[in-house]
């Protein structure tokens, strides 16, 4: 069977997962997740869901990321100044 090809696959989502939780700054963590989703699609793969993966690669590795980054840049946006405010 698989068993070398499912065995290098989880240890990539091991390898990706704790990058994402020892990962600090949330930009790179988004990205990081990014990779992660895309891993876990390739796992699921591998393991004959080709349903779950496409649903994986959609959300795990595009959706979530793209507004994690958004959030992200929305708060560290700085704000302008008002010509009443002054």
């Amino acid at each position: 069977m698989d068993d070398p090809l499912i065995v290098v696959a989880l240890l990539l989502v091991a390898a990706s997962a704790t990058a994402a939780v020892a990962t600090r700054d949330p930009s790179r963590q988004a990205l990081v997740l990014a990779v992660l989703g895309t891993v876990l699609a390739v796992l699921f793969t591998v393991l004959q869901a080709p349903d779950v993966a496409l649903s994986q690669l959609a959300v795990g590795s595009a959706l979530t990321p793209l507004l994690i980054m958004l959030s992200v840049r929305k708060v560290r946006r700085p704000r302008r100044k008002k010509e009443t405010d002054r």
